[in-house]
């Protein structure tokens, strides 16, 4: 596995690209489409609102 640096910036982001075993289409799917769209909008809704 890769060492990762980076500085720490607060409130900062970090971009990961992620893939599939073997590069399998398992996220082609529009149902999994779908679910990924919803999953970040709820995460992007939770980090935002204050607290």
């Amino acid at each position: 596995m890769a060492t990762y640096r980076r500085a720490y910036i607060p409130g900062g982001s970090y971009f990961f690209t992620v893939v599939t075993y073997a590069r399998q289409p398992r996220l082609a799917d529009r149902l999994n489409i779908e679910a990924l769209g919803r999953a970040v909008r709820f995460a992007v809704l939770k980090t935002s609102a204050p607290s």
